[in-house]
């Protein structure tokens, strides 16, 4: 379970680091002016961060790489829908509460459905 954990939590913050490179332009001046330098400094330590959570999310599925894909890409939608609400006051509305639930679900199904 310790992996699954790791993995995760390595999933969730490549997810916010990814957010901040990508969406920062609309938030930070600095970030629309240099694209190229977030783009070198940021695209490193993210990939580095997928590998080693997708391994370990592997691992704890038995070698299985479909239910870390899933986790990945719900994470991806519920830290997006966090991230674009906090920072640029996107709201919630009903489209994106129902396609958070079904991230929730899909999230659910990979680690509970055995």
């Amino acid at each position: 379970m310790r992996k699954l954990i790791y993995g995760l939590a390595l999933f969730t913050i490549a997810q916010i680091i990814i957010w901040i490179q990508t969406n920062g332009q609309f938030v930070w001046p600095w970030f629309k002016r240099n694209p190229i330098l977030i783009s070198l400094f940021g695209g490193t330590f993210i990939s580095y961060t997928f590998i080693v959570g997708t391994a370990l999310v592997a691992e704890y599925f038995e070698g299985k790489l479909w239910p870390g894909r899933f986790i990945g890409q719900a994470s991806g939608i519920i830290v997006f829908a966090f991230m674009t609400w906090v920072f640029l006051n996107e709201g919630i509305n009903t489209k994106t509460t129902i396609s958070l639930i079904l991230a929730t679900m899909l999230f659910g199904i990979q680690i509970f459905w055995k």
